[in-house]
């Protein structure tokens, strides 16, 4: 019996349940890096960047190239591309329910903004092979895609560098005392494990995401069979929500430690892997390069990833973004912007 076989509310359960699971590994998963990065003497942004992000990246990597094997490709760019906008609309959900004050006014150091422009750089150029087509080398692989996954630790370079640099907001910034009132995820039983029990904790909080995110993404395109709507549309949507959900669940435990800024670098990260797994991705498809193969709906959503991306970037730099109702208005324009396109994109079908 294979997954197709069950009915359609089994189906639901299932993705239920896996779900669940992901939330609460996520959200153990942020509280032990967060633990780790004060004993091992890293910055938050840096456990968000590296460590958070390419765990929480783990069931994506798995579909993505599950569903190139497939020879999906419009599932594989709606999932990749969709996913961007949709773990930036993260951070506004967690600025709207949990920080209570403009989360862009958080980070110190330039290291958020050169991410985000960076990452509206080669989302730049991702666009523009869309349009013209990637080149395909050797075994059918795109020079396009070659290109985009070599800068994945150019980048990560480039921020190391710059994560020595000294504080650049010399004016208002918001104090301590601004921080959300009294932290709400705290488990005082942390401290006393050893790092040796916090490790082998992450490590399996990451094995559940891994298998859960999976999970998720199979019984999503197993309801995306089960509808009437394109591929395309259910990469963009179910399963660009379902893959994200990760995203999800540590960066809001993240902010509700107070980890603002590993927040930011969680879902920032996440988004330049994303653009990193394009190269798996062309290598396990075999009809030429992936890239070439990129719908209007592909083409759309990395442009709404441009500037969605942009929007936060003008965050950061103001320092001291204006609130509406306790957010960012950053954050609320994103978000509507994220509904927009869904909205758009449902009527497009």
């Amino acid at each position: 019996m294979t997954l197709n076989d069950l009915a359609f509310f089994e189906i639901t359960a299932i993705f239920g349940i896996s779900a669940v699971c992901v939330w609460v590994a996520g959200t153990r998963l942020a509280m032990y890096g967060d633990e780790l990065s004060e004993r091992l003497g890293l910055s938050r942004e840096f456990i968000g960047l590296i460590f958070l992000a390419t765990v929480t990246e783990l069931p994506e990597i798995v579909t993505t190239v599950t569903a190139a094997v497939s020879g999906n490709a419009s599932l594989v760019l709606g999932n990749l591309f969709g996913g961007i906008t949709m773990n930036t609309a993260i951070l506004a959900v967690i600025d709207l329910f949990v920080v209570r004050h403009a989360l862009t006014s958080w980070p110190r150091k330039p290291n958020h903004a050169l991410l985000a422009v960076l990452l509206i750089v080669l989302l730049a150029m991702l666009l523009a092979i869309t349009f013209i087509g990637d080149i395909a080398l050797v075994l059918n692989i795109g020079l396009g895609a070659i290109f985009l996954s070599a800068c994945y630790p150019i980048v990560i370079a480039m921020l190391r560098k710059f994560d020595g640099k000294d504080s650049w907001a010399p004016i208002d910034l918001p104090g301590d005392s601004e921080q959300v009132a009294g932290i709400l995820l705290i488990d005082n039983r942390l401290e006393k494990k050893s790092t040796k029990s916090l490790i082998f904790y992450a490590a399996f909080a990451s094995l559940v995401i891994l298998i859960a995110g999976v999970a998720l993404a199979i019984t999503a395109d197993s309801i995306a069979e089960k509808s009437a709507l394109g591929s395309s549309f259910i990469g963009i949507t179910l399963l660009a929500a379902a893959t994200s959900l990760p995203e999800l669940s540590t960066t809001l435990a993240a902010a509700r430690l107070g980890a603002y800024t590993m927040a930011i670098s969680n879902i920032f990260g996440s988004n330049l892997i994303m653009l990193a797994l394009i190269l798996p991705s062309d290598i396990a498809y075999r009809s030429g390069p992936i890239l070439s193969q990129a719908d209007p709906v592909a083409q759309f959503s990395i442009a709404i990833g441009i500037v969605v991306t942009s929007i936060y970037v003008v965050g950061i730099l103001i320092r001291r973004t204006p609130t509406w109702l306790g957010a960012g208005l950053d954050s609320w324009l994103v978000l509507l912007i994220y509904v927009g396109m869904l909205i758009s994109l449902y009527y497009a079908y």
